[in-house]
């Protein structure tokens, strides 16, 4: 609030009266009054300045450091207008939202040198009433007269504070104090310190955006760049720094000219984006001194009055687009060691082994039965062990033809219609579940086996050396080691994967947990399905204790899965269990129809269900039902 001129003797004979009496005079403005009031209850000294709460050195250093861009922003404003300052003999104080000063300008305040007063708190609490403690408290301008301060021995100066605002909330409070009010033009001082408020509003807000976006633009995961005419890059976030350091761009925290490190430049989308020509997500090939690579491109002209002034580019390299995507696209653990279920020694047994395997880097080798539940606890040692931030990767060697395998594992080179990475890449800084390991050819065992080492890998048909770190888990459905021995399997890979071994017993091995079992799958598809959990009977779960599970868990899955879908009631009964007979779900169905139609009702017509049970791909099951004319509708 900015007030006229008045009378200094009026005010005097105001401030004495209440000091005396405590009677307030009615013209005394509302907010000083109120604060007068504040002073006297809290026992504050009136004659006095009393000492003041300061804050110690590292405190102050720490504060100013953080308040350094205001501070400086206001060095820039007072050295413009120093003479002023010089001429009415007035100070300048900058303070904090806590009333402590952080920067002290020009002539003493308080007749107190700069460096005694920084760091000291002037809040209505320690000094009564002020310009500061009425901003403070109202949050608006407010010009107060020197016989309104609480403090006598303040009242030789007039003082004028404005709160700076940031978002709604006050950041600093910014007064100056004059000595020779006579001479002082109060309307210059009046608009100084409004366009002071006006400009720091201004900036702070303007850096708090800057702030918030510079750490949007360095948390993304591509590299962006702004670039103006003839190459020069202006600003580059923190991937875009990286990317720049990596191709020699950057000396000393300066860029170089792109035009002298990109060799061809020219036929960049940069080139054309001068030229008004915007690009979209365009594949690019940049070539460099030190190195050739690709990414995807983005280039945006900005144009003033048809001019275009400068470029945006964003960018990717197709290399870290394939290793996002297979991060987003669920390459995660599905299952933990709790979900597990068990109470027998033997699983017990296995899965604390499990559980003390997982925390070391070892590469593992599962091996069991068909159906055992290898690929569940390969995620769940994955989500157990220190990789399991990291992808996860499954790769069946079964289902591949073997000249195909070679490039699923890795990646094809450029000679190739599409490069790309293979798995053991896409793996990287996590785990390469490796199913049906023992189908793998000699010669790509031995090729894994020699990257496995080096840790270094070359695409099919390149030259390149690239690094990774990854952790093998392997799964194998017999004996890999008698394998190893009839020079059937590459015995140094068996070497390198059986450092750590675990066997996984098969369902029969291990009776009293199939009624576990068979509750969880029930609870896991009530949860999935969005459906009652449904109550399996005694007699039913003695039939399945019963039966020898030549398919193990994959084919009490498939059982259980039929009873639950197809039992109408909430209860699963014996008459509910359809064990397939006597040939549970060996490859017989292959060739008998059958045997085919019969798993097929089990499944209850589910084609995903099927092909989990049997453990065959979609692709495959079709072939099948083509094969037996059936409709696979």
């Amino acid at each position: 609030m900015i007030r006229e001129r008045r009378s200094k003797e009026k005010l005097e004979t105001y401030y004495e009266k209440f000091t005396s009496t405590g009677v307030m005079d009615p013209n005394v403005h509302p907010w000083v009054a109120d604060s007068w009031e504040k002073s006297r209850k809290q026992g504050i000294p009136s004659k006095d300045l009393p000492k003041l709460i300061k804050l110690n050195k590292e405190e102050l250093a720490r504060r100013q450091h953080l308040h350094h861009a205001a501070m400086e922003y206001l060095n820039g404003l007072y050295n413009q207008t120093r003479e002023h300052f010089n001429v009415y003999n007035l100070s300048l104080l900058l303070l904090d939202q806590e009333c402590y000063v952080m920067k002290n300008y020009a002539l003493p305040f308080f007749q107190k040198s700069p460096g005694e007063l920084e760091g000291s708190r002037l809040a209505e609490e320690d000094i009564g009433t002020s310009s500061i403690s009425i901003v403070h408290e109202h949050k608006v301008p407010f010009l107060l007269f020197g016989p309104e301060m609480w403090i006598k021995e303040c009242q030789d100066g007039d003082a004028c504070s404005v709160p700076i605002m940031v978002d709604g909330q006050l950041v600093y409070i910014v007064t100056i104090v004059s000595v020779e009010q006579e001479s002082l033009p109060y309307s210059a001082v009046v608009s100084l310190l409004l366009s002071i408020k006006y400009s720091m509003e201004q900036h702070l807000t303007i850096l708090d955006q800057l702030e918030a976006r510079h750490a949007i633009l360095d948390s993304v995961p591509f590299a962006v760049y702004h670039i103006v005419p003839g190459g020069d890059v202006v600003y580059s976030n923190k991937l875009g720094k990286s990317r720049l350091a990596g191709i020699d761009a950057v000396n000393n925290d300066i860029v170089a000219n792109l035009n002298d490190v990109v060799l061809n430049y020219r036929h960049t989308p940069l080139y054309k984006g001068f030229k008004g020509i915007p690009s979209y997500n365009k594949e690019v090939t940049w070539i460099t001194q030190r190195k050739t690579y690709e990414d995807i491109t983005t280039v945006i002209p900005l144009e003033q009055e048809k001019a275009v002034t400068s470029v945006v580019a964003v960018s990717l390299p197709i290399e870290d687009l394939r290793t996002l995507v297979a991060h987003a696209v669920g390459y995660k653990a599905r299952y933990s060691l709790a979900s597990m279920v068990g109470e027998t020694p033997v699983f017990i047994t296995m899965q604390e082994k499990a559980g003390r395997v997982a925390r070391n880097n070892n590469h593992l080798l599962l091996q069991g039965e068909s159906g055992t539940g290898k690929q569940r606890m390969a995620h769940a040692i994955h989500q157990a062990s220190v990789r399991a931030a990291g992808p996860l990767i499954s790769l069946k060697c079964g289902d591949i033809l073997p000249e195909v395998l070679e490039e699923e594992l890795f990646g094809s080179g450029e000679y190739k219609d599409e490069s790309r990475p293979g798995k053991l890449e896409l793996a990287n800084g996590g785990t390469l579940f490796l199913d049906e390991i023992e189908k793998m050819p000699l010669h790509v065992a031995s090729q894994l086996a020699e990257c496995l080492k080096e840790r270094q890998l070359r695409r099919v048909g390149e030259d390149v050396q690239r690094s990774f770190d990854i952790r093998i888990i392997a799964a194998c459905d017999s004996d890999l080691k008698r394998l190893t021995e009839k020079g059937v399997f590459f015995a140094p890979l068996y070497e390198i994967i059986s450092k750590s071994m675990i066997r996984i017993p098969p369902l029969r091995a291990r009776r009293e947990d199939i009624p576990l079992l068979a509750e969880h799958i029930i609870e896991e598809l009530a949860e999935q399905h969005n459906m009652p959990v449904k109550e399996l009977l005694s007699e039913a779960k003695e039939l399945l204790m019963s039966y020898e599970w030549p398919g193990n868990i994959k084919q009490l899955q498939g059982v259980v899965e039929q009873a639950f879908f197809n039992t109408e009631g909430s209860k699963i009964a014996l008459k509910d269990i359809s064990l397939l007979g006597e040939t549970g779900i060996s490859s017989a169905w292959k060739e008998d129809k059958e045997i085919f139609v019969e798993a097929w009702k089990v499944a209850g017509g589910n084609i995903s269900r099927l092909a989990n049970m049997l453990d065959v791909s979609r692709v495959t099951l079709y072939r099948y039902l083509k094969k037996f004319g059936l409709d696979k509708e």
